[in-house]
């Protein structure tokens, strides 16, 4: 396994230990918790530029249905509520505020985008209500010390920026002189992320290579200005940090442009049917992004039996819902880890507890992870997954290649 290490680890072994004598103690309950039910709270941009991520929140709305279906969680039935914010933090706050205090969830789980869970991080940390598993791979996200009610879930920004920086300097080791490294991004936090650590995997010696870095906005209606712009800059390597409509606009614009530089794009905006289809799959072949989840247009899963029940679940659940739309697999494998944590508690439902969980997690795979990656935490690690692997896009489906890439200590 390749080491990137950029956060010292330092869990102390015992430390948050789940004990087995915990589900047979007295039942102890927060807000949202009952004998019958328990509470989760939820947004997600169902309108707006973004939308194409509510695909994420009917996912995970199907999957605790499933999970109601056959027991719920040590028999108490998850209701999941969940409202639109559009993608917009004003709205955001309106709706959390709702969730916490008038409709008294237990948690908030899977809350979506950077800037939508930055302006409610503070409040939820002072409240104490457990904001598990967020939907954005931004750094600090991991900050148990600053904001220990906070928990991010996939591969931060940061990490997967610089295995794409590392990939790109091995590919042009012997003709460093010829390289000419163009990118765009989002003008938020999650952008600043992917960029800084983009260029920390370059290094200090080798940003002289980086000839444009273009940003833009959510409600911008077209990216192709910026793309003419870092075509202009004589860039051979592009890295398309854009959320999925801009993405797919920026691969297309690419390829009208007759521009064929080597493409990093965002794992976030990776998906075939949201946006390789409509950017046009001849225009897609051959980006590379990074991947820690189990691409459902690749064959060869087809036999593995978490594939299989996560493909019987669509089928039950979802049956209208696109299986080439890799928000299905991530829904699943980010609720299937609540799923563990809130069993994890038993009768034991406070919010301390649910955090003393989650940040007790030991090589825990859930269904659909890729061979290898495994999901750790600790009191002083919240970045539960920190390995990734690169792929290829060969015009059909998504290859993996080379190594498990990681950023742990083992």
């Amino acid at each position: 396994m390749t080491k990137m290490n950029r956060r010292a680890f330092a869990a102390g072994s015992a430390a948050f230990a789940f004990s087995p004598y915990i589900a047979q103690a007295q039942k102890k309950y927060d807000a949202g918790v009952t004998d019958k039910e328990i509470k989760l709270g939820h947004t997600n941009p169902y309108s707006g530029p973004l939308s194409a991520y509510g695909t994420i929140g009917k996912a995970i709305a199907a999957y605790w249905t499933m999970v109601n279906d056959t027991g719920g969680i040590n028999g108490r039935k998850i209701n999941f509520i969940t409202y639109d914010d559009g993608f917009s933090p004003p709205k955001t706050v309106e709706m959390v505020r709702k969730l916490v205090e008038d409709d008294k969830v237990f948690a908030i789980f899977q809350l979506l985008g950077t800037p939508t869970n930055t302006v409610v991080q503070k409040y939820l940390n002072q409240k104490k209500v457990p904001q598990l598993f967020v939907a954005t791979g931004a750094s600090k996200w991991g900050m148990p010390k600053e904001f220990p009610w906070t928990m991010g879930w996939q591969p931060d920004y940061h990490t997967e920026a610089a295995i794409y920086a590392k990939h790109v300097l091995a590919k042009y080791k012997d003709n460093l002189k010829d390289l000419r490294i163009g990118m765009i991004y989002q003008n938020d936090d999650s952008g600043k992320d992917y960029i800084g650590g983009f260029l920390d995997g370059l290094g200090k010696e080798n940003e002289k290579y980086v000839t444009a870095k273009v940003s833009y906005e959510v409600t911008d209606p077209t990216v192709d200005s910026q793309i003419i712009q870092i075509k202009s800059s004589g860039a051979n390597v592009f890295f398309n940090d854009c959320a999925p409509k801009a993405a797919a606009q920026a691969i297309r614009k690419v390829a009208d442009l007759g521009w064929k530089p080597d493409h990093y794009l965002a794992n976030v905006s990776a998906s075939v049917a949201a946006v390789l289809k409509p950017a046009g799959f001849e225009n897609s072949k051959g980006i590379i992004t990074a991947a820690y989840l189990k691409d459902a247009t690749d064959k060869q899963w087809v036999n593995d039996a978490d594939y299989k029940e996560w493909d019987a679940w669509m089928k039950k659940y979802l049956p209208d819902a696109n299986p080439a739309d890799s928000g299905n697999v991530y829904a699943y494998a980010v609720s299937s880890t609540m799923r563990h944590c809130l069993n994890a508690c038993g009768d034991n439902l406070t919010r301390e507890n649910l955090m003393k969980q989650a940040a007790s997690m030991k090589n825990l795979v859930v269904p659909m992870l890729l061979p290898g990656i495994k999901i750790n935490t600790s009191p002083t690690d919240f970045y539960p997954i920190q390995s990734v692997r690169l792929s290829a896009f060969d015009g059909e489906t998504w290859q993996l290649f080379g190594d498990v890439l990681s950023n742990e200590s083992t």
